[in-house]
């Protein structure tokens, strides 16, 4: 079995791998979270990187890690791939950003074909961070999990660091020879599915998985997700 290592996205933390971490372990893998620079801590929102979210990653691999990245995670994951290609053994993408080489995960939003997270965000007024509106939150994140996960989330959800997902990310021949694969949610309320599929148009159909789930099947699904996982695994 492998040894996963789960990357929140935005505004989530560790904490939101409640549920899947279990059904991991039940299938014989190591399975572990950390909460990315920002999260979690006291630190200083604006001064948080990119790149040491890419670090915070790296810190937390062996050769033998598969690395799976939720929503935003997409880019530190692929940011740390892109520095150190051998320090993991791959990479999975759930409903997550594949970034195109020189754009910025703000970039990357804004070229989607359809802005979902207009009427949601609400900016913190220095600048450095953000937060979603908890109103908007349940019906975009987390529609088809039960009522106890979406309270769970509720009460947890903090603000995320603006600085790292304006930072252009620069990806080469590094980033594209790690091992990948995409689980793709087709009943995504905030990453568009069609945005999804476009992020992967050119990747090995093998490579790519769908579920019929919102943007957090691990609430809505974790054991399903698990089951996935495996089969991601097995072949990387």
């Amino acid at each position: 079995m492998a040894d996963i290592l789960l990357v929140h996205g935005s505004c989530h933390g560790a904490w939101c791998w409640r549920d899947l971490i279990p059904a991991l372990q039940a299938q014989g893998h190591t399975a572990r979270a950390i909460d990315l620079p920002g999260h979690g801590d006291a630190r200083d929102l604006a001064s948080v990187t990119l790149d040491q979210s890419a670090d915070a990653i790296l810190a937390a691999t062996t050769p033998d890690t598969i690395v799976l990245g939720h929503s935003w995670a997409g880019y530190p994951i692929s940011a740390a791939a892109e520095k150190a290609p051998d320090a993991v053994r791959g990479l999975i993408y759930l409903c997550a950003y594949v970034p195109v080489s020189g754009l910025s995960l703000i970039d990357m939003r804004r070229n989607g074909p359809r802005q979902t997270l207009t009427d949601a965000v609400i900016k913190d007024p220095g600048g450095a961070s953000y937060k979603i509106d908890p109103n908007r939150a349940p019906d975009l994140f987390y529609h088809d999990c039960p009522a106890e996960a979406v309270d769970y989330a509720l009460s947890h959800l903090c603000p995320q660091p603006i600085r790292p997902q304006d930072t252009p990310l620069f990806v080469s021949d590094r980033w594209r020879k790690v091992s990948k694969a995409y689980i793709r949610c087709a009943n995504d309320r905030v990453i568009p599915p069609e945005y999804q599929a476009e992020m992967v148009a050119d990747w090995p159909r093998n490579h790519v998985h769908d579920m019929p789930l919102s943007h957090s099947p691990f609430f809505a699904d974790p054991r399903w997700l698990a089951d996935v996982i495996t089969r991601i695994a097995r072949d990387m």
